[in-house]
């Protein structure tokens, strides 16, 4: 079977064409595009399409984004996206939307044992239901239901609950965003504008002026993986806290979200920006967040904490969530 599958970030978009043979994935042709470059996902999708050959049974997209009735306004571009419209494009009745990470937690099925980086081991043989918490351009949250038998991802909007502050600085960090937000969401934090949020506040807090670089990247670059580059390189102190402070939200949240799952089988990091900051990750900062639930703390610590290394999972999931739906009925 040949199914047209895709990841639509706020970002970038990648579309693939994926033979599924038994267990294994198998891209026929697969391309990135810039989102912004388009107005919709359809003109991508027919950009796409246009050079292909291969007969499409089926096809399958992660959105960020609520979806209803096969329709969904993304979170952060501005399309309405709709089964409907790609079924005409496609002329195929079988199109389908799923939210992005949803479509990661079907894609952890083929992930092999080094596209996992292990923070934390947990229990020996977890089994349970599993989380997914994604950093990226946005905050993504997915919950996986372990029945018995098989496990059943489902998708959340768990990255736009309020932000809650740990400590003194957070706190202020709160107050600041507030003077311009009516709420404070994890996204607006947890994720690449998050961070530059975060830097921004520091500096502000210290009456330093913005820096030359800040500026530029602001302008055309990519802000946040600068400031990483930088607090790894021991270059800026504010960036060093910058980080710091991250890395304990990440925990925490990532804690929050294995509490409400009560995610025995595991707690997935997947999106961008976790693998880049592995180094951050593996400090005590992150896992002290983590498993700081007061007297949930040996619960905490029973999770396995893992990141998906492999950025092509949330590609793939539709796929596998295809071959699902089609044994399925």
């Amino acid at each position: 079977m040949h199914f047209l599958c895709g990841d639509i970030g706020g970002t970038k978009t990648r579309l693939a064409i994926l033979k599924l043979d038994n267990q294994t994935v198998n891209p026929v042709a697969e391309n990135s595009y810039s989102s912004t470059d388009f107005s919709s996902l359809t003109e991508i999708i027919s950009e796409f399409t246009s050079q292909l050959e291969q007969p499409i049974q089926a096809a399958a997209f992660g959105v960020a984004g609520p979806i209803l009735r096969g329709r969904c306004k993304t979170t952060n571009l501005p399309w309405i996206i709709d089964t409907n419209t790609i079924e005409q494009e496609l002329r195929t009745p079988s199109v389908h939307l799923i939210n992005d990470l949803e479509a990661t937690a079907w894609g952890i099925e083929m992930l092999t044992e080094d596209e996992i980086h292990t923070l934390q081991t947990g229990s020996e043989n977890p089994v349970g239901n599993r989380a997914v918490i994604a950093a990226g351009t946005g905050l993504g949250q997915a919950g996986i239901l372990w029945d018995g038998t098989d496990y059943n991802p489902f998708a959340t909007e768990g990255g736009h609950c309020d932000f809650a502050p740990g400590n003194a600085i957070e706190a202020e960090l709160l107050a600041s965003l507030q003077q311009n937000e009516t709420q404070v969401c994890w996204e607006d934090l947890l994720s690449g504008p998050g961070l530059c949020a975060i830097y921004s506040f520091l500096l502000q807090r210290n009456n330093s002026p913005v820096p030359d670089w800040f500026q530029q990247q602001m302008l055309g670059g990519d802000p946040a993986a600068e400031i990483s580059n930088r607090a790894s390189e021991n270059d800026d102190q504010l960036c060093i806290t910058a980080m710091e402070i991250f890395a304990r939200l990440y925990g925490a949240e990532a804690g929050n979200l294995g509490l409400k799952m009560m995610a025995r089988g595991g707690v997935y990091l997947g999106g961008g920006i976790a693998p880049k900051i592995l180094d951050w990750l593996q400090t005590p900062v992150f896992l002290q967040a983590f498993r700081n639930k007061g007297k949930m703390q040996q619960l905490m610590e029973s999770m396995p904490i893992r990141v998906i290394l492999n950025d092509r999972a949330a590609l793939y999931g539709p796929a596998i969530y295809l071959r699902e739906k089609l044994l399925r009925d």
